[in-house]
């Protein structure tokens, strides 16, 4: 009785969302996004596709993304959004972070990435612009892959900070007290197949169509920059999703080792209250804000 309410509710919310699809204004982008989507599969084998595309949307999104966090040290006025205001970037830093992230994005993450064709042929997975998925249907299924992802990345991060094993792993994405957005995916190569694993699952689950693995990294790679951005921007659009963890969530984590364990969403830390030590941190700091206006 309760599946079929569940089925009636969510087709009752497709319906509804089809509709309002519906009389939204034609995307001018549409047409050229398909010819060129045709033209990809007409000149490039699936192969070629899935793995040197993937390792492609991936390095031009992550630098891309990162490029407004590096770009706002050298800007006065940006200073003020800045979390942690004492400890500005170093130029040996993030070109240190920059020679890691080199080795772990093509001796790491790209054989990762060379598994993804077969992954698409063994489950059939179709490339083709006709069986596409809309909009709405790309968003929900990165929604379901942030909420797997979450799950995942909370509990592994947290036994990564275990007394034990915390120095030979995780300790190395913590060298920076300070992070800055190029750090998101600076960490030891078993840190990188450890938590990247949660991102991996969610595709296993929900994928339906090769660009949905675009779709996807795009939106962690949106995330994961931004939380490790070191800035809080009042407007930055992000903060308006519901139960979305920020910057500072995860900035207080950096500066402090300890808490704050999710990736993305607050639910996990407020359930396991994890994020007690935060909570009682940013009520200080309300009140040393109240005193100094």
């Amino acid at each position: 009785m309760a599946t079929n309410e569940s089925i009636s509710i969510f087709s009752s919310a497709s319906l509804a969302v089809e509709y309002v699809d519906s009389l939204l204004p034609s995307n001018p982008l549409q047409e050229p996004f398909k010819n060129a989507w045709n033209y990809m599969l007409n000149n490039y084998t699936k192969f070629q596709i899935a793995t040197w595309g993937s390792l492609i949307v991936h390095e031009v999104l992550y630098f891309l993304f990162c490029l407004p966090g590096f770009l706002f040290q050298f800007i006065p006025y940006m200073k003020k959004y800045k979390i942690q205001k004492d400890k500005p970037e170093t130029w040996e830093n993030q070109w240190k972070c920059f020679k890691v992230l080199l080795f772990n994005h093509f001796c790491i993450q790209l054989p990762l990435i060379c598994g993804t064709y077969y992954f698409t042929e063994y489950f059939s997975i179709p490339y083709d612009w006709e069986t596409m998925p809309r909009w709405y249907m790309l968003l929900a299924r990165c929604f379901g892959c942030a909420v797997i992802e979450d799950t995942w990345h909370y509990f592994l991060h947290r036994l990564l900070h275990h007394k034990r094993i915390y120095k030979y792993i995780h300790k190395i994405h913590h060298e920076f007290q300070a992070p800055f957005g190029m750090e998101a995916e600076y960490a030891h190569p078993l840190e990188t197949i450890i938590l990247g694993t949660g991102f991996f699952i969610g595709i296993m689950l929900l994928c339906d169509h090769v660009i949905l693995l675009w779709a996807w990294v795009t939106v962690r790679l949106i995330e994961t920059i931004d939380v490790h951005s070191g800035y809080d921007i009042p407007l930055n659009p992000l903060n308006l999703i519901p139960f979305y963890a920020g910057s500072r969530h995860h900035d207080f984590h950096h500066m402090n080792f300890i808490g704050n364990y999710a990736s993305t969403f607050t639910w996990w830390d407020r359930i396991f209250g994890t994020d007690s030590q935060f909570n009682a941190y940013n009520e200080k700091m309300k009140k040393v804000e109240k005193k100094t206006e």
